[in-house]
């Protein structure tokens, strides 16, 4: 028990970096763990609680940020732009005075991607209620965004098929489907041109699960550096 709990604070340790004060506060914590006489003792079950407990809070505050208005269109790294193959499409659309239609498809495509973007919590939450330790000990020995890989090995194929009906749904409601219809027809009109018509519903779907993953991974990155972001009475108890 003693050679386990110590290996989860070694783990600890190397994985939340130089950071000084969370070094001392964490060699605290190991002090009362080694001491298995001290009625602070913890148990496997606290230790693994406690990290579900910060992955959970993270994941509630990246979906939190990502389905407010401007979560994705208002954020550079996960806005979703046109389509890599659609790019001709862009330029040539705006070269001919048609750069509103693609604003508002690529808009669209953001607001639908934030109206979808709560579903994606109750996934998470029952994947890191499944956490074993063995994931617990590869999370917290792992890199910045170990708990997110695991996240997105265990949970993208699932994320993709909640999200297709709701991001189809929230493309209609937004007006991103005719958006799209508009910028595409506009363009397939065009003289001597290859004739473009991306799959919208798997295009959008899967840049927004992108975003949601880097928003995740900025949480992931919060927890592990900044001890007031993992502050509840379970993590005092745990991390000192």
């Amino acid at each position: 028990m003693k050679n386990i709990y110590t290996l989860l604070i070694i783990s600890l340790l190397l994985s939340f970096g130089a950071n000084a004060q969370l070094v001392k506060d964490l060699k605290k914590a190991a002090g009362k763990i080694v001491n298995e006489t001290s009625s602070t003792g913890l148990s496997e079950e606290e230790v693994g609680k406690a990290l579900k407990e910060a992955l959970t809070i993270g994941i509630e505050k990246g979906v939190a940020q990502l389905s407010k208005p401007d979560g994705y269109f208002k954020d550079p790294e996960i806005k979703i732009p046109m389509p890599d193959e659609a790019k001709s499409v862009e330029e040539k659309l705006r070269a001919i005075g048609q750069g509103k239609a693609v604003d508002d498809a690529i808009e669209s495509m953001n607001r639908a991607a934030e109206d979808a973007a709560n579903g994606a919590k109750d996934i998470f939450v029952t994947a890191i209620k499944q956490l074993t330790l063995k994931d617990v000990m590869n999370i917290l020995n792992g890199s910045n965004d170990a708990a997110t890989r695991f996240l997105e090995d265990h949970t993208r194929l699932q994320l993709v098929e909640k999200f297709k009906p709701v991001i189809k749904v929230s493309l209609d409601k937004v007006g991103a489907t005719k958006y799209w219809n508009v910028v595409f027809t506009t363009y397939n009109k065009l003289p001597f041109v290859k004739k473009v018509d991306p799959d919208l519903v798997e295009y959008a779907t899967n840049k927004a699960i992108d975003g949601l993953f880097v928003q995740i991974a900025k949480q992931e990155l919060e927890i592990r550096k900044n001890p007031a972001a993992r502050i509840t009475d379970l993590l005092k108890k745990v991390f000192g």
